[in-house]
């Protein structure tokens, strides 16, 4: 089981919570978890319990790691991001985002729309029976949740099939530009 990287279990008096460090380092206690510097640039703030009570319902001060300036490799590893930025893989994976999610949103919110307007502008339309008790109305509803159900399923297809590779293919080059300007560590 993975520990809690610093943040307290629920359950039993006297146990002490350790912290799980990234360097390789021994386990240190909680209580000195907040000397302690994630270089992991995803770390997610919210596990480690910033901002959670101490326990006893006051608010423990907030501990936030200083800035990195290791060196000015933060300058350096922004040149990486905008290089990357510019690059000709980076503006292909962002047009194929645009040319999915620009003409689904256009079709959507259009659909949404004449949805809204129909319904409050010809009520006698919409009140007009398909099938027993269901009305036009109640299946352009459903329709609604179904185009969304669709909508989100074709944007994960096309998210897998013609972007995600290419998308972690630049995650991993600007990992490994940055790693070799920091001397081969990340």
């Amino acid at each position: 089981m993975q520990r809690s990287k610093g943040r307290p279990r629920g359950g039993g008096a006297g146990q002490e919570s350790w912290v799980e460090p990234l360097d390789g380092h021994d386990p240190v206690p909680a209580e000195e978890a907040g000397q302690l510097r994630y270089d992991d640039p995803w770390y997610d703030a919210l596990a480690s319990g910033w901002g959670e009570s101490a326990g006893d319902g006051a608010q423990g001060p907030a501990v936030v790691p200083a800035a990195r300036t290791e060196g000015g490799s933060g300058a350096a590893a922004a040149d990486v991001y905008l290089e990357v930025q510019r690059s000709a893989a980076f503006q292909e994976v962002r047009r194929r985002y645009r040319r999915f999610v620009v003409p689904a949103f256009l079709a959507f919110f259009a659909w949404y729309v004449g949805y809204v307007v129909a319904a409050t502008t010809v009520p006698d339309l919409m009140a007009r029976p398909v099938a027993g008790a269901v009305n036009v109305a109640m299946a352009a509803g459903l329709g609604q949740f179904l185009s969304t159900f669709l909508l989100t399923w074709a944007y994960a297809r096309h998210a897998r099939l013609r972007r995600d590779r290419a998308a972690l293919e630049l995650r991993w080059d600007t990992q490994e530009l940055t790693r070799g300007m920091n001397g081969g560590t990340s």
